[in-house]
């Protein structure tokens, strides 16, 4: 993702007059991996997860979950890779990412992107992997993606919205990013459970996702009550940063995803009273918030279709597109596994094909980036510690 210096000198040519050296220096251009590229890995896993999820299986489906599978692996290698490079060729600008009021918001895709990968792997890569391998890797991902996530939900805001005193008029759908870890990890316990022997093992990663989920609605409402505040404002920021206010569906679309399937699992982990009490709050919890994010939607589209017309050019942001989506689509699907109801399942079949689209624009426009240059130079202001 950058170009090393490289000094190319000729063959020497002796005149009566002098030695004459040509030198030619290309020097090497500073490479810039910001956090926000682990969100590719997110959009791309989702769709993994939210194909298996679905209450419709045609004949197909399984194989493309396959597909987007391996390619969410194969993505967060690459990422991780270039992070890796990132940050031992040009550790200033690296560090920088910490102190950029905008930036240090996405290190919240790092732990997300982690769970992704791990929960893809055990609903779809067991049968290309087999049963086992796909657990442990998905309790290391969990593991990790889940202390990653208590991390970036306590640290990242602290930080910069409350020591940082940043205003309503800097708000944007990406101040949710660092919060959201959390409620993923609910989700995925949910799944790890039902995969987990018999014994103490389901009831600390259940609890532990009950926990997550508290942690992450705690630290979710202030922030989304910010971004209400600067949308009644009618100043909604940049053009490139639109695509952003769609990612207000994550936290909307991962906690109903949380709740149901916590609550779907709970009979084979912990008593009846308990079960029934998570079942009541999740039919009642379920439905006001996947109206809500529905009607978002509706709020997201219109600003977004507003936004394309007058201009809005590509930026990673636009990944915002896919995995908040892929998060209703896996709520929609959730509730249909615990309420049933054809209106779920259409609507998680519907925004399943409309995610597919937004990912194949997104994903064609990155690689359209990569390979031109332009989304790997280093923006202007951008901090250098």
């Amino acid at each position: 993702m950058d170009m090393t210096t490289t000094t190319v000198t000729t063959g020497p040519a002796t005149t009566d007059l002098s030695t004459a050296t040509d030198r030619v220096t290309v020097e090497r251009r500073p490479s810039y991996v910001p956090p926000n590229w682990f969100a590719a890995v997110m959009g791309t896993g989702i769709i993994a997860i939210a194909a298996h999820s679905l209450p419709w299986q045609p004949a197909g489906l399984a194989v493309l979950a396959t597909i987007f599978w391996l390619l969410a692996c194969g993505v967060f290698a690459a990422v991780l890779i270039a992070t890796v490079r990132h940050w031992v060729r040009d550790p200033g600008i690296a560090r920088g990412h910490h102190a950029h009021r905008v930036v240090a918001h996405f290190y919240g895709a790092v732990p997300m992107a982690v769970m992704t990968v791990g929960t893809s792997t055990m609903v779809v890569g067991a049968t290309v992997i087999g049963r086992d391998l796909a657990v442990g890797i998905d309790v290391v991902c969990w593991i990790i993606g889940s202390i990653g996530g208590v991390v970036t939900a306590v640290v990242i805001p602290y930080r910069h919205l409350i020591v940082g005193r940043a205003s309503v008029g800097e708000a944007f759908g990406g101040w949710l990013m660092p919060v959201v870890p959390p409620m993923v990890s609910a989700s995925a316990a949910a799944v790890l459970t039902s995969q987990l022997p018999a014994g103490w093992a389901p009831h600390a990663v259940m609890g532990t996702g009950c926990a997550m989920f508290v942690l992450a609605a705690v630290a979710s409402v202030p922030v989304m009550a910010v971004l209400a505040a600067r949308m009644r404002t009618g100043d909604v920021g940049a053009a490139h940063m639109i695509p952003t206010w769609w990612i207000v569906l994550g936290p909307l679309g991962q906690s109903v995803t949380a709740a149901a399937l916590l609550a779907h699992v709970a009979p084979h982990v912990v008593g009846a009273p308990i079960a029934q009490t998570l079942h009541t709050f999740a039919v009642g919890y379920g439905l006001t918030v996947w109206v809500a994010a529905t009607l978002w939607i509706v709020v997201a589209v219109r600003l977004t279709a507003r936004t394309l017309r007058s201009g809005m050019p590509f930026a990673m942001t636009w990944w915002s597109f896919t995995f908040p989506l892929g998060t209703y689509v896996t709520g929609s699907s959730a509730l249909a596994l615990i309420l049933g109801g054809q209106v779920f399942g259409i609507a998680a079949i519907a925004g399943f094909a409309v995610l597919v689209v937004a990912w194949s624009v997104v994903a064609v426009r990155t690689v359209r980036g990569v390979v031109t240059g332009e989304l790997l130079r280093v923006p202007a202001g951008v901090p250098v510690r």
